[in-house]
């Protein structure tokens, strides 16, 4: 499937983020080993989600404006030299943990940049009929960033800190080398100019989520989106505890590596069979199936249950969020392709930190009072998942999973479903051969 573009600019994305990951990884252990500071680890992942959110929006904004190729080039270039002044830090014994706030936001900025500007040119890279396919394989990043961590933590005993800064540094100069030579089609890199007086980048921000509502159906299918992401953070969040409660740490890594296996077949199995031709059926079909096994978490306190379903609900995961971003990608402007790739991304990075923000409090506060013996839902919820610790966060996954079942619902409407009588409107790629040439042209 696809063409010798996406597939290199595929593997320079994936060797880029699995570097990044690794060194956010073991910066979050360096600065909790220096500081003892659940406060200052927990920082890291902020500083580098709000950058991230914030930046979305007009990332899409410049995919849709500027040379693509060069967007990519340039955030590449502000990361590596990011990444090589920590580098040079490290080296001098200097490293401070205000460095690592400072080097996360920006790394996770140029990534936000990278992701949003590559995903705007996928449809421009690959035949129409291996969208699907090619979306597949691009969640095959996120599932390496969560198999990163496994990597990290013998990459820093092998090699310490320096070590995987500089093996992230080597991916960064590599994913560069790249982007800078591949041969892309013209239309994938050259977007229309500005026209003089046009308006500015601040004005096309919300042009993402207009041309979603000029489409009937589209807002209705991000807000479904926007559903899964917060239960998916929901079970994000609580997972860990969940297991916790009735097993060991070492129990907790069989459940983590079996749920990242899940995730990752279920990335290669888009990547090769494409998804389901009838789109917002088979979206509404897998999400309903990924609540039913989400809910089943809840039933009873073991890790031979958790271990056995976990994968096959993160198993969806690839194939419901590529499969809506191909409907997204083939029914929407292909000038705007990239501020509405922005604003997809904008609602599943806001839905997610809202998720994570209400789920421990309500676990701790609600829900683990109410499920203990003689709580108010012990006679009722709790003849169904049982008393005590723990059973609180299970009557959250089964709460969670319930709406999962809803959302597959909502999804399955005649409303939402007639998404897919709306017209495509992507071109075929053209020949690179003739590509690279007008893009020559075009410098």
């Amino acid at each position: 499937m696809g063409t010798r573009g996406f597939v290199l600019l595929w593997s320079a994305q994936l060797v880029s983020i699995v570097g990044s990951a690794l060194t956010g990884f073991v910066l979050g252990v360096w600065t909790y080993e220096r500081s003892g500071s659940a406060t200052q680890f927990a920082l890291i992942m902020l500083s580098g989600a709000i950058p991230a959110l914030l930046i979305t929006p007009f990332a899409g904004a410049l995919a849709d404006r500027w040379h693509r190729r060069r967007l990519l080039v340039a955030a590449d270039c502000v990361a590596l030299a990011s990444v090589g002044a920590l580098a040079l830090l490290i080296d001098a014994d200097q490293l401070q943990t205000w460095h690592v706030y400072v080097v996360t936001a920006l790394t996770a900025m140029c990534g936000t940049l990278q992701q949003v500007t590559f995903s705007a040119m996928i449809p421009l890279l690959v035949p129409k009929q291996h969208l699907s396919r090619a979306n597949g394989l691009s969640q095959v990043v996120f599932s390496a960033q969560i198999a990163a961590p496994v990597v990290a933590g013998t990459l820093l005993a092998l090699t310490g800190l320096r070590g995987v800064v500089l093996i992230d540094l080597v991916t960064f100069a590599a994913s560069l080398l790249v982007v800078a030579l591949v041969p892309l089609p013209h239309a994938a890199v050259r977007t229309a100019a500005p026209e003089p007086g046009g308006p500015s980048i601040w004005r096309q921000v919300p042009a993402g989520w207009a041309e979603l509502r000029r489409r009937p159906g589209l807002t209705g299918l991000l807000g479904v989106l926007a559903g899964f992401y917060f239960c998916f953070g929901i079970a994000g969040t609580l997972v860990r505890p969940l297991v916790l409660s009735f097993a060991s740490p070492a129990g907790l890594g069989f459940q983590v590596f079996a749920g990242g296996c899940g995730l990752f077949a279920g990335s290669l199995v888009m990547g090769v069979w494409g998804g389901p031709k009838k789109r917002m059926r088979g979206i509404a079909a897998f999400m309903a199936f990924g609540g039913i096994a989400l809910a089943v978490h809840s039933l009873a306190p073991s890790l031979a249950l958790v271990i056995a379903i976990g994968p096959f609900f993160l198993f969806t995961l690839p194939v419901i969020t590529g499969t809506a971003q191909t409907v997204l990608q083939s029914k929407v402007d292909p000038a705007n392709l990239g501020k509405v790739m922005a604003t997809s991304r904008a609602v599943s990075q806001a839905a997610s930190p809202v998720a994570y923000l209400v789920a421990g409090p309500l676990a701790d506060g609600v829900f683990e009072p109410l499920m203990r013996p003689g709580g108010a839902l012990a006679g009722s919820a709790g003849h169904l998942i049982g008393t005590g610790p723990g059973r609180g966060m299970a009557l959250m996954f089964l709460l969670a999973g319930l709406l999962l079942v809803v959302l597959g619902c909502l999804a399955a409407r005649p409303s939402l479903r007639r998404v897919e009588d709306l017209p495509d409107l992507l071109e075929e790629p053209e020949p690179v051969a003739v590509a690279a040439g007008r893009e020559e042209k075009g410098k």
